[in-house]
């Protein structure tokens, strides 16, 4: 863990040197903990750097992203970079993460809990939906159209770090995730609580346009291929369908999300 930052205002920051160049057969950086968010590309990791939020723990960066670093946040930088070469870092993510020459080992943001939900919330909640890549995109488009949080579980679900929060794009810094237990009785709970709950189904017999869903509103989205699950359905007060006019008749389930979020989220 990197030592606090104890930099005095007006003076300059000055990345640490993390030991000699690496040559191959080097040991890579300590890898993070086990309980260690970690965050790797610019928009990430920019982001968590804004955000006040996200406690800081380790960050490694390239000598050109500790300039861009300079460039953009100045003397508010709120920890000191460890000056590494790209390979470094990719020796600790893996050959095919696009890193952008920054590493960063941050602490998991605070969680707001279902019933401190404002009374105009939109919230959007995942069925299983395994995918990092997909979960990721969903945070972001999230993050785009306002909206309040992100349900998830426990189990069947990508953790908050890593491809899910390089897909994210900077999402995870503005859209919270809600971890629980039991999907279903997250929504009984939501449903005791006033809030709408739309189920996007493509068997649906309703059209998503035709739909009137007030706020507080949940729309629950299921996992590419198995769709929701049985008892998610039922937990639903409507099922809504995205009505398609082209020989394709499905989409990814981020896209189905940024659709749905266009057409509900507004009214």
């Amino acid at each position: 863990m990197a030592p606090p930052d104890t930099r005095k205002p007006g003076r300059p920051f000055r990345p640490r040197h993390h030991g000699r160049p690496a040559h191959p057969g080097d040991p890579p950086p300590r890898p993070a903990g086990d309980d260690a968010i970690v965050l790797y590309g610019w928009h990430p990791v920019c982001e968590a750097l804004a955000n006040e939020k996200r406690g800081l723990r380790r960050l490694l960066a390239s000598e050109n992203a500790i300039l861009r670093l300079q460039e953009t946040f100045g003397e508010s930088l709120r920890i000191a970079p460890e000056l590494v070469r790209p390979a470094e870092i990719g020796r600790l993510l893996g050959a095919d993460a696009v890193h952008q020459g920054l590493y960063l080992e941050a602490d998991p943001l605070p969680a707001p809990a279902l019933d401190a939900m404002p009374e105009d919330a939109l919230l959007l909640a995942l069925d299983q939906i395994t995918d990092p890549h997909n979960v990721g995109a969903i945070v972001r488009t999230a993050a785009a159209f306002g909206v309040t949080g992100i349900v998830t579980t426990v189990r069947h679900a990508p953790g908050a770090t890593g491809v899910l929060a390089k897909s994210a794009s900077g999402g995870l810094e503005h859209v919270p995730f809600i971890t629980v237990r039991n999907l279903a009785e997250a929504l009984i709970t939501l449903g005791e609580r006033g809030f709408t709950r739309v189920g996007l189904d493509s068997d649906a017999e309703v059209e998503l346009g035709a739909l009137n869903a007030q706020r507080p509103l949940v729309i629950v989205l299921g996992a590419e291929g198995k769709g929701l699950r049985e008892r998610t359905r039922s937990c639903c007060d409507t099922l809504a369908r995205i009505p398609f006019s082209g020989a394709i008749r499905s989409l990814n389930v981020s896209n189905a999300a940024a659709i749905t979020l266009y057409a509900l989220g507004r009214k």
